[in-house]
């Protein structure tokens, strides 16, 4: 089965982000750290944030997973780099929604990260996807400056089963 023009933009979107990851290393002052694992499928991530007057002042990660967790990752610190915590929230419920398969007007910078949606067609990927973003919502909720989880994060769908 042949790829369509843009199905091939969107592969090399996501390879360009896995081969050359944008905002990977580590802070040198973080306010909020982050480490995910996915014991199913291998990837970790371990998301520094700094937040200031209720901004994200800067974000990186580290980590090792497969080309979608990595892309997601760098795309998400592209995207909420500079935007208000409240907005980063709904980045992420958006998100979320969007490789869920849901029909999602995507809006704050996050029009770059569209290229994931097909992921929804891929139960077992959504994890791979979301990965990043699990980490950035526990690090912008959490009372705790170093957050570890060491367990598979579950989708809310996966909650009601």
């Amino acid at each position: 089965m042949a790829l369509s023009k843009l199905d091939q933009l969107y592969r090399q979107v996501i390879l360009d982000h896995s081969s050359h990851p944008h905002h990977y290393g580590t802070l040198e002052k973080s306010d909020n750290e982050i480490e995910l694992n996915n014991p199913t499928c291998g990837d970790v991530i371990k998301l520094q944030l700094q937040i200031e007057d209720n901004k994200v002042k800067d974000a990186m990660f580290v980590g090792h997973g497969c080309s979608i967790s990595t892309a997601s990752a760098s795309m998400m610190c592209d995207a909420i780099i500079g935007e208000d915590v409240d907005d980063v929230n709904k980045m992420i419920e958006q998100f979320l929604k969007l490789v869920q398969g849901e029909d999602v007007k995507l809006e704050n910078n996050l029009e770059e990260v569209e290229v994931l949606k097909g992921v929804s067609k891929f139960p077992a990927r959504i994890k791979c996807a979301t990965l990043a973003w699990k980490a950035l919502e526990q690090g912008i909720t959490s009372n705790e400056k170093t957050v570890q989880v060491s367990h598979t994060h579950v989708l809310e769908e996966e909650k009601d089963e």
